[in-house]
């Protein structure tokens, strides 16, 4: 039987194998995960509210059940988004400090049905509002390759317990790049699935006029594929769905791109300069991309993020607004801003004071701007450029000076991920670099909107050419889970 250290290694989809063959239980797959995270989180803070005595609780001594294809797989739910319930959600904030929903969302019952045990919820930005988790809550999760370095955000806790193998598979969502930031920022795969690929309901239709999505980071692609064969399509009532998806986003994994594909690459900055090691990361897989037989051509489309921050900021302030709107409706409680970040406050301010035309008329810039990244993108299979726009920054970064540089600061680092928030396009992260000190660079791919499939294969294609799985952090054991 392997070791709980050997597990670490091994992505989902092996670990549900172990338990197919009967070399594992599913009890055991959780128990060896429980142990990791016990051993290993204290110095990570990734996981805030732990569920594990709940989590073995569903899995009795006996047979083991028939499961999805990820039977038995640990994983952990972020904690911002869809509810679980009977697991608090506190959304990384205080205001909602001890509040348990009494139902869950679909996803999360997608989650299960595929075979995932929700061993708890990890750590996010406060309400998801900046590109790092560092909440004021539940405090900062350190990046798993440097402790001094931020996991990225908002789905940071997630993003740093899959790269330093607790398990691997976490939950994460993105309404400006808050999968891709944390999987770059980590070094492990997100991917941002096309606009109502997956549910959001039954307490929401969408959310930020369709910038958010829902889906999870992992070690491998093909455990991400697999992910999104089980919970992709529409939920009764959701106003509007994702175009048709393939028979088996998994199956494309299996295989290289049927023809050389077509991939725009730029790394014009956006709302401020590149690192160079981000610049560098970006020209070797341009290269490896065109080793592997395909077209590389070095373009941008004729808008970026930093023509539409400010439309992009209206609706975000509008969003974050209404989620600590609904989030108090939810919970009985009154918003004040001794509860609240500064940053976060002043968001919610900003949200109220924006008038329906104005935030209507940004929409309409946004629609604009997506309508020509959207002609850009059918010449092209894949946009390639930086994640963001440098590895993983020191701690405390974006806590420096007054909101509005706090805002500056954010927009100028997560270089272009809102784009396909924005356009709806796929579009994920991929680590395939790293810098000279060690740390993991992300490059990011947006595809075609609808074409998750065509990214899934791509990245599978770069990962058998240069994997990364195999690459862990030390780890350091401590307590953890002290809430």
């Amino acid at each position: 039987m392997p070791r709980t250290g050997e597990l670490r290694g091994l992505d989902g989809l092996a670990q549900a194998e172990l338990v197919a063959k009967g070399e594992l239980t599913g009890r055991e797959l959780v128990e060896a995960a429980v142990e990791r995270i016990e051993t290993w989180d204290g110095d990570l803070n990734a996981v805030v509210i732990p569920h594990f005595g709940q989590a073995l609780a569903e899995l009795a001594d006996g047979p083991e059940p028939a499961g999805g294809p990820l039977h038995g797989v640990p994983f952990l739910l972020k904690d911002l988004g869809p509810s679980a319930a009977g697991i608090e959600a506190t959304l990384g904030s205080a205001f909602m400090a001890g509040y348990t929903p009494a139902a869950g969302s679909e996803l999360v019952e997608r989650f299960r049905r595929a075979g995932l045990r929700v061993l708890g919820k990890t750590n996010s930005a406060e309400f998801g509002v900046l590109p790092t988790t560092e909440p004021r809550f539940h405090g900062p999760t350190r990046n798993p390759w440097d402790r001094t370095r931020s996991a990225g955000g908002s789905s940071g806790g997630s993003a740093a317990a899959v790269a330093a193998g607790l398990v691997p598979i976490a939950h994460a969502n993105d309404a400006g790049g808050s999968i891709r930031i944390p999987a770059a920022a980590c070094g492990v795969f997100g991917l941002k699935p096309t606009r109502a690929r997956t549910p959001l309901g039954p307490s929401v239709g969408d959310l930020m006029n369709g910038l958010a999505s829902e889906h999870v980071v992992t070690r491998s692609v093909r455990d991400s594929a697999a992910v999104l064969d089980a919970v992709a399509g529409p939920a009764v009532g959701d106003p509007y769905w994702a175009p048709p998806a393939p028979d088996s986003y998994l199956a494309a994994t299996l295989r290289d791109p049927a023809r050389p594909l077509r991939i725009a690459v730029s790394t014009a900055p956006a709302a401020g300069p590149v690192d160079p090691e981000c610049v560098a990361a970006v020209e070797r897989t341009a290269r490896l991309c065109t080793e592997l037989g395909h077209q590389v051509v070095w373009t941008e489309p004729s808008v970026g993020f930093a023509d539409l921050a400010d439309p992009f900021l209206v609706v975000w302030a509008a969003g974050v607004s209404s989620a600590i709107t609904a989030a108090g409706a939810l919970s009985g409680r009154t918003p004040v801003p001794e509860l609240f970040e500064e940053l976060t406050w002043s968001l919610y301010e900003q949200g109220r004071a924006v008038s329906a035309a104005d935030y209507l008329l940004a929409v309409i810039r946004l629609q604009q701007a997506a309508r020509t990244l959207g002609r850009f993108q059918e010449d092209y299979d894949a946009l390639l450029t930086p994640t963001t726009a440098g590895p993983a920054p020191l701690l405390g970064s974006f806590a420096q000076g007054g909101t509005d540089q706090q805002m500056a600061r954010a927009v100028e680092f997560v270089h272009e991920t809102p784009l396909a928030n924005l356009t709806g396009q796929p579009a994920m992260s991929v680590p395939l670099q790293w810098t000279a000190a060690g740390l993991p660079v992300g490059v990011h791919f947006t595809g075609r909107f609808g074409d998750e499939a065509g990214l899934l294969c791509l990245a599978a294609q770069l990962e058998r050419a240069q994997p990364w799985a195999q690459r862990l952090p030390e780890l350091r054991a401590e307590t953890s889970c002290s809430r």
